[in-house]
């Protein structure tokens, strides 16, 4: 027998962790094939052994022989795939340790750090993977890079959105995108394609196209022209496979029918506010010059002065901060003599409202009454911000229903007709979008109100609540209207459900369409009033 071959035959009879880390890559060779053979027979995840080998991984993947460090990926797969995912606790020193070691090395071994960064994916590491990317595309060597992205890539085509965060992908784009290496460049081109296949197209462009060169955006617009739907992922994570067993049989067949693959193929419907991070805006405000300038005697200088909050305050995500002065400021320049700059704060209102939605629900509160209020003037641009502005503040969940009752009771009955019209065609756009739970709470407040202001002597108002009715009567049907149809004269109870719509067994109920969409859908709330002011009879 060879000194070698000794050498090899008394090695064995080492601890693993001697063996994995002999001075001989002999050695060390042979002793992550048998480690990966070991791993390959365990089948109970919770096998003691698979607790011992984790914590090795870190050292032996950074072999400085590439065939031994070869041989460790192998043994790291085999142990990924036998683990739970309670082996995620050494996911960070391992990961940290492929990205280091193994991603500028032979081909091979990329191809299996790769497949390593995938099963610790579907073990549940995904924020320790995305980490390890965010390290790996710092890389100065481009050779280094292209494989962090392209696992990204192969990371959400096969377990989808869900599963891997968008917002952290979209977050590493911008820097790969101005790369100096065209390789880079393209596989950061063709993730982003692959994101908006999950998640749309348009939440990407908006939060992305601001930061690239017009060289780059042209050629992703060309190409998102033939980017539709996603690709149904074919992997699951660890917990995902535990779930349920595998259906067997026709039940197979069954599972799979044309509706489940057109659902696929829909992006997944992802709110773009998730995407992005909150950004502070209180600090910069404040150094530029705000309070100064909402107090100049020149009215130039005030719009100004708030037409900077409405641009700090544009930005998608705003970090929550006190904003009570910044408002208790804006409720007084909504009433300033200078219409410019009074629709300057109602705009800056409304921004605020989109980028900090709950987080302004008190603010909001506070300046509804002094909007509602200023519905009574005839300025079209001052009626259009107001529109806006209350719409965002209701859409982005500053406001709700159930917050505005008693104002809206308040400006139905305001001396303006304009305030208690534009004020039903505003409720009429929150109960359009809001769902049918929060109708079906709210409707016994708002219903009656609308009874009231269909004797209202202005035909605008009239209209406007008859509008709010019929929005009700589509949102959860007659049955909360059934009592106050029979207090209504025939013309207006005719009215009512001619807008309504009738239904085949000529019981009044919601049709699937009819009159009733000529005034709802995507109208402002000064559209409709223009609608019904220019044709009445439109709205029979």
């Amino acid at each position: 027998m060879s000194e070698e071959e000794k050498l090899l035959k008394e090695a064995k009879k080492l601890a693993w962790e001697d063996r994995l880390l002999h001075k001989n890559w002999k050695v060390r060779n042979e002793a992550n094939i048998d480690l990966a053979s070991l791993c390959d027979s365990i089948s109970d995840p919770k096998d003691s052994r698979l607790r011992e080998f984790a914590p090795l991984f870190r050292k032996t993947v950074a072999d400085s022989n590439a065939p031994v460090q070869e041989k460790a990926l192998d043994a790291l797969i085999a142990f990924l795939r036998a683990a739970d995912a309670d082996a995620g606790r050494y996911a960070k020193e391992v990961c940290d340790a492929i990205v280091a070691k193994c991603l500028t090395g032979r081909p091979k071994t990329v191809e299996k750090a790769q497949a390593a960064f995938m099963l610790w994916v579907e073990l549940e590491a995904v924020d320790v993977f995305l980490d390890a990317m965010e390290k790996a595309i710092k890389n100065k060597v481009a050779k280094a890079v292209v494989p962090a992205i392209d696992v990204m890539f192969q990371a959400l085509s096969d377990f989808g959105a869900k599963v891997v965060p968008p917002k952290r992908i979209l977050k590493m784009l911008p820097e790969l995108f101005d790369h100096q290496d065209q390789n880079v460049r393209a596989s950061s081109k063709g993730l982003t394609l692959e994101l908006c296949r999950w998640i749309g197209k348009d939440p990407v462009k908006s939060i992305l196209f601001e930061k690239m060169r017009d060289t780059m955006k042209k050629e992703l617009e060309a190409e998102l022209v033939n980017v539709t739907g996603t690709a149904k992922p074919s992997r699951k994570i660890r917990s995902e496979q535990d779930q349920e067993p595998e259906p067997e049989g026709v039940s197979e067949v069954v599972g799979s029918g044309p509706s489940e693959e057109v659902a696929a193929e829909a992006p997944q419907e992802i709110d773009e506010y998730d995407l992005v991070d909150p950004v502070d805006i209180l600090g910069p405000l404040e150094k530029a010059g705000f309070w100064d300038g909402v107090k100049a005697t020149k009215w130039s200088e005030r719009k100004e002065a708030v037409a900077e909050l409405t641009k700090l305050a544009s930005t998608k995500r705003i970090a929550p901060g006190d904003f009570s002065e910044v408002c208790r400021t804006l409720k007084k320049l909504i009433t300033d003599v200078n219409i410019a700059v009074a629709v300057e704060a109602i705009q800056a209102i409304g921004n605020l409202a989109r980028g900090l939605r709950t987080h302004f629900s008190g603010s909001s509160r506070f300046l509804l009454p002094v909007l509602l209020e200023k519905l009574k003037e005839k300025k079209p641009t001052l009626t259009e911000a107001l529109a806006q502005t209350l719409q965002a503040m209701h859409k982005a969940g500053c406001l709700n229903l159930a917050d505005i009752i008693e104002d809206v009771k308040t400006a139905v009955k305001n001396k303006v007709p304009l305030v208690r019209s534009l004020t039903l065609n505003w409720v009429t756009f929150c109960i359009e979008t809001s769902n049918k739970a929060v109708i079906l709470k709210v409707h016994k407040d708002y219903v009656p109100i609308c009874m009231e202001c269909l004797n209202d002597g202005t035909p605008d108002v009239r209209d406007s609540a008859f509008s709010v009715l019929a929005a009700v009567a589509k949102s959860v049907g007659m049955r909360p209207l059934e009592r106050s149809l029979e207090k209504l004269d025939d013309v207006r109870r005719k009215k009512l459900s001619e807008m309504i719509a009738v239904s085949g067994d000529g019981v009044p109920a919601v049709a699937s369409s009819g009159p009733v969409q000529a005034v709802r859908g995507s109208m402002s709330l000064v559209e409709v009033t223009k609608f019904s002011k220019h044709d009445p009879a439109a709205l029979n």
